[in-house]
């Protein structure tokens, strides 16, 4: 029988709100209920639940001297970066106390020769390619949100980004991690080179999503910038043409830096708000395709690709090499998800994989699925891994809608399920996708991922009820936002 997870309950909070005000100093510790709102959600909007207290910590000590006084009360604690996580992973829980690390935003170390740099957790992830970038370095990883999501924050997801086709994603870039862990113990994992002996437990607690413990420095490995970067935007009058090109493209052996796809109503959304005019309104979808390398490389497999989705049934073919034309083409799908906000008041977002042959098949089911629900369902994602985002279009104000999209947003995950793939590609599982996993994983391997979680956090106080489902969580309903604490259960 797999461990349980627990959440006690708190009886006072003062002597709690005592001893963290002892140990960090009054500033660091947040009380007050309206100062408590900024943090009752992350990126998923629709979900609130206030926590009881938020702590500030500055250091690895401060991290581990706030988790030893949770552990000594018996209070559950939820880790929380910049807060643009969209599964729930950072939403509190009832009587909870959020350690927030978005304070700790130091670069602690560059060393270039060996190619790594140490970051805190609070370090915004385009900070770290900016600190190297002039020595002719960057950081891979790269979520839409990287101008403001947090280093911490990726390590808990596992984070990808445009880039991860090629490049991988967060976890292929993290060589060593300070760690507190939920008794409040300091401890090193990995080291600052990539092959180190002894268990993976790196690779465990990237995207453990804070179940395992808090992570307080982080040794990042860069790499050196290309000498030649490509992209080429191709058009298409199918949506499964465009699909079809990916493949082609993939089959021939070719691994592009990115490879993006968005359909004609997320690339008009972009258009309407962004204004690039480089997206043809009238094209089913497109493909943004970046290439990179030595100079000679990238333009021979710039013609390679041209050719394949010309064979497809490419209309158009935009090639961009200067900098500034090739962040024009990307920044309209970097502002996707923030595009949707000027057609709907609110939006729903998933995060499926499938694999790559099953694109053109996938997307009229998703289509279907939103007219059967009565849905509109705009679909951007990284075309060339199969990660789906498809954001459904909702008003949360109207009774029954939320409820519906997720039942909609249910079908995709279980389609993505059917065809092979997997419910989370980067944006992990959280509260909003735990009901899910066991569609997806067999009785024992969930039991095997909780004698894992409870090897680490014994006392299930570490971001109790999210990534993996428990009777309680899974069986009541949520609510969304309304009454000052509504309560957040199933998703």
């Amino acid at each position: 029988m797999a461990p349980a997870t627990t959440t006690p309950s708190v009886q006072s909070w003062t002597p709690i709100i005592e001893a963290f005000t002892d140990v960090l100093g009054p500033d660091k510790v947040v009380r007050r209920k309206e100062e408590l709102l900024v943090y009752e959600c992350d990126g998923l909007t629709s979900y609130r639940q206030r926590p009881a207290v938020v702590v500030l910590p500055n250091s690895t000590e401060e991290v581990a001297a706030a988790v030893k006084i949770c552990d000594r009360f018996q209070v559950p604690f939820v880790a929380r970066g910049a807060g643009t996580g969209l599964s729930g992973g950072a939403l509190p829980i009832e009587d909870s106390v959020l350690i927030v690390m978005a304070t700790m935003r130091n670069i602690l170390g560059v060393d270039l020769e060996n190619q790594r740099v140490v970051v805190q957790p609070g370090v915004i992830n385009n900070w770290v390619t900016q600190a190297v970038s002039g020595a002719g370095f960057y950081y891979a990883p790269d979520p839409s949100s990287q101008s403001v999501c947090s280093v911490g924050g990726n390590v808990a997801e596992n984070s990808g980004g445009v880039h991860c086709l090629k490049y991988g994603v967060t976890t292929n870039h993290v060589l060593g991690l300070k760690v507190v862990t939920p008794k409040g113990d300091i401890v090193d994992l990995g080291g600052p080179v990539a092959e180190m002996p002894g268990y993976d437990l790196t690779g465990v607690f990237v995207g453990s999503e804070g179940t395992l413990g808090i992570a307080t420095e982080i040794t990042l490995r860069i790499l050196k910038a290309p000498e030649s970067i490509q992209v080429l935007l191709a058009d298409f009058t199918s949506v499964e043409a465009a699909g079809e090109a990916v493949s082609a493209i993939t089959s021939a052996g070719i691994i592009p830096a990115g490879m993006e796809m968005m359909d004609n109503f997320s690339l008009n959304a972009v258009e309407d708000v962004v204004a690039t005019n480089c997206y043809p309104r009238d094209a089913a979808a497109i493909l943004l395709i970046e290439i990179d390398g030595l100079p000679a490389e990238v333009k021979a497999t710039g013609e390679r690709i041209d050719h394949l989705c010309r064979q497809k049934g490419a209309r158009s073919i935009t090639v961009a090499t200067d900098p500034e034309e090739r962040l024009r083409l990307w920044k309209g799908r970097k502002a996707a998800f923030a595009a949707m906000g000027k057609l709907s008041p609110d939006y729903y977002v998933q995060d499926g994989v499938i694999p790559r042959t099953q694109l053109p098949y996938v997307l009229k089911e998703i289509a279907a699925l939103g007219a059967h629900h009565g849905y509109r369902v705009a679909n951007v994602f990284h075309a060339g891994d199969g990660n789906l985002h498809p954001l459904i279009l909702y008003n949360n104000s109207i009774p029954g809608q939320l409820e519906q999209v997720e039942e909609l947003g249910g079908d995709i995950l279980k389609l993505c399920i059917k065809v092979g793939g997997s419910i989370s590609g980067e944006h992990g599982i959280g509260a909003d996708k735990r009901c899910y996993m066991p569609d997806m994983f067999s009785e024992t391997d969930l039991e095997t991922m909780a004698w894992v979680r409870q090897a680490f956090n014994p006392s299930g106080l570490a971001n109790p009820t999210k990534l993996l489902p428990t009777p309680r969580t899974c069986g009541e309903a949520a609510r969304p936002q309304g009454n000052a604490f509504p309560q957040v259960e199933r998703f």
